[in-house]
């Protein structure tokens, strides 16, 4: 959304700024990069004084770092914001922490995030900006807990007990005395980050990027509330050039569950409303189905939004659910190979050894594309997040090690793209939704190896298979019923 921002409301060109100060370190104009603003403290109500500083994050973007310093009554906070606007989508990180190494990664977990420790089901609220490392925000969280530990040991003691167990359980791990944990930060607004590391392999780190629902974007003050609620019904025409019948051939008055009075004809394009989550406008999201040869029916969902730019394309899958999963392994030993056609569904695993690649389920969402076009995806998103955004000279704030090492994965990456190395590539999907395309079918194609192999207990968690009951269910239920009705009719 075209808002102003932080960066623009309150401070001049930083990049430029920044620039000045490295080239003439001794020019006291050069250094004013820090705004200094008298304030009041909240603590006596005395004057105090605000600290700004707009920098930029490795790995990340641009934020405002302030820092409240009362002389009074020498009271001290500090926070932090994104200096760029709302992005187009949410953001959640999960993390890993095994060692005390990990302990040492930056957080940038803005206002609007949800920060948690999922061993002990510990979360922090939306609230308060943050720029810290692991060890930092856990011994802030400890600090937090232990207010007023002494009032509640001698009015409450029970809860200064369980209170105290879990200061004691964050103190563990923020000294790496207790590990593995698990955290994660949950931000709408996109605007929070968890340094990553070219060693970082499968199940460490994960970002997974998501659509915003209504109840988020209103909560984060996005919508046009200026023209008030629209109750006129957007748009359903199909645009000419995609000459396909009408999908909703009367705009229903209530909202709308399943329209199509005809089945959906392969290789046509169909229109239908949908509200963007990016901006909360109206958009359209045109649908096709296609058949993949050797494979199942797919459908094609691609939604691009004319008031924000907001863009997405999708490929869905359906059947039934197998009984095992599948895992295909694809030798790429030419360029020839990069021209494959690749389906990734939304719950494939994918990884290549020898490219030091790992990407998680639900990563890139369900990509219908070449081998080279999943690749090139998988690189500029990838270098998009590592590097500064919006830096000529990517990466120039990461130390030199770091540096090297994230140039010498890309170069890697870069290389495979254009068919000068070879390499495998896995996809291991628990749903047997995903597919590459053989050069042989229906003949064996030797580069290609396709074997089924039994789901994991965590796989049949996340797809929500073993909380799945397709049989005897009715009796089960009649039986719940029976039991309840009971109990209300013995309480009457």
């Amino acid at each position: 959304m075209a808002e102003k921002t932080l960066a623009q409301d309150l401070f001049e060109d930083m990049g430029r700024k920044v620039a000045e100060a490295s080239a003439q370190e001794d020019d006291v104009e050069g250094s004013k990069i820090v705004d200094v603003i008298e304030s009041l403290c909240m603590n006596c109500h005395e004057d105090g004084t605000t600290r700004l500083l707009l920098t930029r994050i490795p790995y990340f973007r641009e934020i405002v770092i302030m820092s409240f310093e009362c002389p009074h009554c020498h009271f001290k906070n500090t926070e932090v914001q994104p200096a760029g606007e709302i992005q187009q989508r949410g953001a959640k990180i999960t993390f890993r922490v095994d060692s005390a190494d990990d302990l040492a990664r930056q957080i940038v977990k803005s206002d609007t995030a949800v920060f948690r420790v999922e061993d002990i089901d510990l979360e922090i609220p939306p609230g308060r900006g943050q720029l810290s490392n692991v060890e930092g925000i856990l011994s802030m969280v400890a600090q937090d807990l232990e207010q007023k530990q002494e009032e509640r040991k001698e009015a409450m003691p029970e809860i200064y007990e369980k209170i105290q167990s879990v200061i004691g359980s964050i103190r563990e791990m923020a000294g790496a005395t207790k590990v593995p944990f698990k955290i994660t930060v949950d931000d709408p607004a996109g605007n929070s980050s968890i340094e990553p590391s070219p060693q970082d392999v499968a199940a460490k780190y994960f970002r997974h990027e998501y659509p915003r629902s209504p109840e988020q974007n209103a909560a984060l003050g996005l919508g046009d509330s200026s023209e008030g609620p629209n109750t006129e019904a957007p748009s359903t025409e199909i645009r000419p050039e995609y000459k396909a019948d009408q999908m909703y051939p009367h705009m229903p008055a209530q909202p709308m569950v399943n329209n199509v009075d005809e089945d959906i004809v392969e290789n046509q394009v169909y229109s239908f409303p949908a509200t963007c989550p990016g901006c909360t406008k109206h958009c359209t999201t045109n649908m096709k189905m296609v058949n993949i040869p050797h494979f199942k029916q797919v459908v094609i969902m691609s939604t691009v939004c004319d008031h924000c730019g907001y863009r997405t394309n999708e490929v869905k899958t359906g059947g039934e659910v197998p009984e095992k999963g599948r895992r295909i392994t694809i030798a790429v030993e030419k360029k020839e190979d990069l021209s494959r056609d690749i389906l990734k569904s939304e719950s494939c695993a994918m990884e290549s050894a020898e490219l030091q690649l790992s990407v998680e389920p639900g990563t890139l969402g369900g990509r219908f594309t070449t081998i080279e076009g999943l690749l090139t995806q998988v690189r500029d998103d990838l270098r998009s997040s590592i590097y500064d955004i919006g830096s000529d000279k990517g990466g120039d704030s990461m130390d030199t090690t770091t540096k090297q090492k994230w140039d010498s994965f890309f170069g890697q990456l870069t290389k495979a793209i254009e068919g000068e190395i070879k390499f495998n590539l896995v996809l291991s999907d628990p749903l047997a939704s995903s597919y590459v395309q053989s050069f042989t079918a229906p003949e064996p194609d030797a580069q290609l190896k396709v074997e089924e192999y039994e789901r994991t207990e965590e796989e049949e968690e996340d797809l929500g298979l073993r909380d799945m009951k397709t049989e005897g269910y009715e009796e089960e239920q009649a039986a719940v019923d029976g039991v309840t009705n009971g109990e209300t009719t013995g309480a009457a």
